[in-house]
């Protein structure tokens, strides 16, 4: 399981400057052409802007993955949350890196500038229902499901008036917290749509491959192995919500007996352990030579 936006901190690469792995960000340079050093080493670096917070949470789970994937039986299906979903793509064979590496920065980019045409707001309704998080939406005209995370964690995204009221809406149905992310667009809504119409020629030319093993989608939380569907997948993913909570469930259904955390944080491992206890979920974030159990 690799995280998307959200997972970022300052100087998450610092664990990394000396490791093998670091082999992955000079790549990186060298596709992009540009230096990322400030991004993942300085450690007073924000890393509050799309661009910027995407690329470092990238990068730093690609360089988790390049640690431990020689350590790991053959997964028995690949998943990421939001961007997390193309290090997948990446880890598990369909994507190039390099062309994963430049499909990446694309999309945070469109995602970027459409989050400043249109600003958003995302609101995280902690202990809520997908049923109240959905009622509370309807509610006003410009606030949607952005991410059903797990049980009791449930995101609305929308114009930061329309946000406003779903939340006061929410209240109402007995949704007692909510929390703001810090975040200045509405992701996998309908105010992605500019990002979604520049990602789509971008993914249309790229050369795919099937997949080592099922990716599971976050647009329907099901395991896919064929290459050509996800050009597809990868622009409705931008304006459609993840659906996280049912991709847990599905990575079980098809047999995982353990959940990895591949990249930086444990956001990934807490939302497992709530919607899978009974699966074991590890944690793979810095450099090592197994990955480490979370107690």
């Amino acid at each position: 399981m690799f995280p998307g936006q959200g997972a970022q901190r300052a100087g998450l690469g610092t664990p990394w400057r000396d490791d093998p792995a670091w082999s992955v960000v000079e790549r990186a340079e060298s596709v992009l052409g540009r230096s990322l050093d400030g991004l993942l080493l300085d450690p007073k670096a924000t890393l509050q802007r799309t661009e910027d917070a995407q690329l470092a949470v990238l990068l730093a789970s690609l360089m988790a993955w390049q640690s431990i994937a020689a350590t790991l039986e053959t997964p028995v299906a690949f998943a990421g949350h939001s961007l997390g979903q193309v290090t997948a793509l990446i880890a598990a064979g369909a994507l190039s890196l390099d062309d994963g590496l430049a499909l990446a920065a694309h999309r945070a980019a469109v995602t970027q500038m459409a989050a400043d045409e249109r600003p958003g707001a995302m609101v995280a309704l902690l202990g809520a229902t997908l049923a109240q998080a959905e009622e509370a939406c309807a509610a006003t005209d410009s606030c949607w499901l952005a991410n059903d995370n797990a049980p009791g964690q449930v995101v609305v995204a929308g114009t930061p008036v329309g946000v406003a009221a779903a939340t006061a809406a929410a209240r109402e149905l007995g949704v007692g917290r909510s929390l703001r992310l810090d975040v200045g667009g509405a992701f996998h809504t309908p105010l992605m749509a500019p990002a979604a119409a520049a990602l789509a020629p971008r993914a249309n030319a790229l050369a795919l491959s099937v997949p080592t093993a099922p990716v599971v989608s976050n647009g329907d939380a099901q395991p896919y192995a064929d290459a050509e569907g996800w050009r597809l997948r990868m622009v409705d993913h931008l304006v459609t919500p993840v659906r996280w909570r049912q991709s847990i469930e599905s990575l079980v259904a098809l047999g995982a007996t353990e959940l990895i955390e591949v990249g930086p944080g444990r956001i990934l491992v807490g939302l497992a352990r709530r919607t899978a206890p009974q699966v074991p979920v590890r944690s793979a974030d810095a450099p090592s030579l197994e990955v480490s159990p979370c107690h």
